[in-house]
């Protein structure tokens, strides 16, 4: 790990999130990372010291205060219980954040399930912030992205045998985002929900997940 937990100020409120930094200067350039419905696990903590190793600072909000858990009961329970007005304030101060610790223009942002559509959310409620948005597999059935308001580009990572986000739902999204006038990219991989997290081996992929972060990594280096 190259990072550590801080608190931050989101909205008049102490937020906590994880911050990774990278060696020495860095390209400049600040990423949000967005959990899971497990919280901010080890494993979004990782990804996010993966994007620091790469020269980004990364900062993963931590949605839940604090809890975690590896109960889908329980994760889903947290899921449906979202404020979605509190979740942006807290990623709005996220990015503020970022530009506090001397990320320079605009920043991306990426996420995983819950964390994919509110990163899509993100990049519509702050268009003027947002310069990238990644969205692994995202869902949450009170979360709608206002895509008139969509300036990033949009890339989305999909599982074939998603029985959670099924294929149609890159195409739906394709429609939504290219009618207003958006740009999406998407890739469809022969995996399931969640294949990008190595820590449960029942779902994860390494050959698609390491492609996956291939692209990842050049779509930011295009657009941030």
């Amino acid at each position: 790990m190259v990072g550590k937990m801080i608190a931050f100020e989101a909205n008049g409120r102490e937020s906590t999130g994880y911050l990774a930094r990278p060696e020495g200067a860095g390209n400049g350039k600040g990423l949000i990372v967005l959990q899971e419905w497990w919280g901010l696990v080890p494993h979004i903590q990782d990804v996010a010291a993966r994007f620091a190793r790469m020269g980004y600072v990364a900062l993963a909000p931590d949605l839940w205060d604090g809890k975690q858990t590896t109960d889908p009961d329980e994760a889903s329970r947290l899921f449906m219980a979202l404020d979605i007005d509190r979740a942006e304030k807290q990623i709005r101060g996220a990015i503020a954040t970022l530009r506090a610790e001397g990320a320079t223009g605009k920043v991306g942002v990426m996420g995983f399930c819950l964390g994919g559509q509110l990163a899509m959310y993100t990049a519509c409620a702050n268009a003027e912030e947002i310069g990238a948005c990644v969205n692994f597999y995202g869902i949450h059935p009170a979360v709608h992205p206002a895509w008139r308001s969509l300036t990033a580009p949009v890339l989305g990572i999909f599982g074939e045998r998603d029985p959670y986000v099924p294929p149609r739902v890159a195409k739906e999204l394709d429609a939504a985002i290219t009618a207003a006038g958006g740009s999406f990219e998407h890739h469809l991989y022969p995996a399931d929900h969640g294949f990008f997290n190595e820590t449960r081996p029942e779902v994860y992929a390494q050959e698609q997940a390491d492609d996956a972060w291939r692209r990842v990594l050049g779509f930011f280096a295009k657009n941030l």
